[in-house]
């Protein structure tokens, strides 16, 4: 732990071994490579760099990050100055987050045959939203999508699936607007 706060790499060192008794054999290696660098991110591990005050000669040591980009540690001053840029970007109409999941019994093999699954699951979920968006029983207009494959989930297991941010819509060159509908 750094100053009193818990961090993401003390639960995962905390937990490795256990983890990776109960499920080493189903983790990829690019998984474990992850797992490695958050636990080594910021220790002696990476080495590190001595700064001294020019004026007192106080010594501190600034050990090195990972460098991972799926390290919570190294990548939150990069994701901030991304979604800010994003931010700016977007266009003045409502988003929908909806998610598109791999059947768990193709989950396999996705693994095995990225490239195919993986374009099956982005055409299905696309070709889905732009169907039923273009449905005048629905809203009957064009919308924008933007869609983000993950391969795994929380529990580092294998969970292929798509995240799509969809616009409102436009139609007859207006945005329009979506009743998301009740809530659950």
């Amino acid at each position: 732990m750094t100053n009193g706060s818990l961090r993401i790499a003390d639960v995962f060192r905390a937990g490795q071994s256990a983890f990776l008794d109960r499920y080493g054999d189903q983790v990829p290696t690019d998984q474990r490579r992850v797992l490695r660098d958050i636990i080594a991110c910021r220790t002696a591990a990476l080495g590190g760099h001595v700064k001294e005050c020019d004026e007192c000669g106080h010594c501190r040591v600034f050990y090195n990050s990972c460098r991972n980009r799926h390290c919570p540690g190294c990548q939150a001053g990069a994701r901030a100055a991304w979604f800010d840029a994003r931010e700016a970007e977007l266009l003045p109409v409502p988003y929908f987050h909806v998610v598109f999941t791999l059947p768990q019994e193709l989950a396999n093999a996705g693994l095995q045959n990225k490239r195919v699954i993986y374009s099956i699951l982005f055409r299905a979920a696309s070709n889905t939203l732009l169907e039923v968006a273009a449905n005048p029983k629905h809203l009957g207009a064009r919308i924008g999508v933007l869609m983000v494959l993950h391969t795994w989930g929380q529990n580092l297991m294998a969970h292929p699936h798509v995240h799509c941010i969809a616009t409102g819509g436009r139609n007859l060159g207006r945005w329009l607007a979506v009743d998301p509908g009740p809530s659950s």
